[in-house]
């Protein structure tokens, strides 16, 4: 009985040594990226995984808007960079304290590059930045940076003051509608460049602004929108996420012009062109660029002639002479030939802000906080 039960165990312990053999010949490895099996420290990734790339989006990728503009750039990003998994974001995150928990959750996870698409995000994304100094944060309209931590943006005052020579050479009322999200130096920005392009082309135009306080709210935007229109506007422009104004500019049988997008479906028989947003090329340069250890912390502010902000197709609606003498204007800004703020410039009380001759500093201009001549409304405080 007793050598029946060696035999026993002696087989049991061959069968388990044919086992471990045949495991270690099957080609698997333990996770991670180390032989212990450990998980991949945040921001670091195993050799055989892509190279994790995350957008946190303050609205829904179905905006048509903002979110949307910056979504179709992480699916070009994408397509360009086989090697790159850009399959992660999270949408309609509050620009609050609720960001900082979702950027803590994408450095965790092991995303090597962070893009957070919109202003309010900023001091989260110091904050978290501070505790993975491994992972790149990329913040988009902000100002504040660190060695791993840089901004982006685009001069959209550029096709701004163009599309806003279009509205300026539409008009029948010389009352152009503006529907502005929050009173920040981007938003007072636009509104500037738009009025300084109608009044370029039409001495006459006055520009009424409302402000919502919101990104996204098409109830809300559409309502001020007709608010705008009740006032005697038949042109409306947007600082928006949506195309709710131009809805509203349809509805009234008016002309819009939208925002970040081409807008035209939403309203084909309002909408007149739109300044875009073109991310796509800018996402690329940036990860490859981290990839390749070449990356450093920058304020990127990129123009029409980088490519990455521009003005949308035209409407049939818009005639060719009109057409022509935007696109002459735009040509003089490509070439450097023409810059939107550039004096004479006066404020609203008609003071002389900018003289004759000289241009705004850059500091200055990313950090608009009083109208131009020729807007009506204040900048609430």
């Amino acid at each position: 009985m007793m050598r029946k039960g060696w035999r026993f165990i002696l087989v049991l312990l061959l069968a388990l040594m044919v086992a471990v053999a045949a495991a270690g010949c099957s080609g698997q490895k333990p996770a991670g990226n180390s032989q212990s099996g450990e998980k991949p420290a945040a921001g670091e990734q195993a050799k055989d995984e892509k190279f994790k790339v995350a957008f946190i989006y303050v609205g829904p990728v179905g905006d048509a808007g903002w979110t949307w503009a910056h979504d179709q750039g992480r699916k070009y990003l994408a397509e360009k960079l086989p090697w790159v998994d850009a399959n992660t974001y999270m949408e309609s995150v509050p620009e609050g304290a609720d960001a900082e928990r979702v950027l803590t959750e994408l450095a965790e996870k092991g995303n090597k590059v962070i893009f957070a698409t919109s202003f309010g995000y900023m001091d989260y994304v110091i904050k978290v930045a501070e505790k993975y100094p491994d992972v790149v944060f990329l913040h988009c309209s902000g100002y504040k940076t660190a060695k791993n931590v840089g901004t982006y943006f685009g001069a959209m005052e550029e096709p701004r003051y163009l599309s806003g020579m279009v509205a300026g050479k539409m008009t029948q009322s010389n009352i152009l509608g503006y529907v502005a999200a929050h009173p920040i130096p981007e938003v007072i920005r636009g509104i500037n460049a738009f009025t300084l392009g109608a009044r370029s082309v039409n001495p006459n135009v006055k520009v009424k602004v409302v402000w919502t306080n919101t990104w996204y709210d098409p109830a809300a935007e559409k309502q001020a929108a007709l608010r705008l229109l009740d006032a005697g506007a038949d042109v409306i422009a947007q600082h928006q996420d949506t195309p709710g104004p131009q809805q509203a500019a349809q509805e009234r049988g008016k002309y819009g012009i939208g925002y970040n997008s081409d807008m035209r479906q939403f309203a084909p028989n309002a909408n007149l062109t739109s300044p875009i947003w073109n991310w796509g090329p800018y996402y690329v340069k940036t990860v490859e660029a981290v990839k390749n250890g070449t990356w450093k912390s920058e304020d990127y502010y990129g123009t029409m002639k980088d490519g990455i902000v521009d003005l949308g197709p035209f409407s049939d609606k818009v005639p060719q002479e009109v057409r022509d003498l935007v696109n002459q204007k735009k040509q003089e800004i490509i070439d450097g030939k023409f810059y939107v703020f550039q004096g004479p410039i006066k404020d609203q009380s008609g003071k002389v802000r900018v003289p004759e001759g000289q241009k705004m500093s850059h500091e200055d201009v990313l950090g608009f906080n009083w109208f131009v001549e020729g807007v009506e409304g204040e900048i609430p405080k």
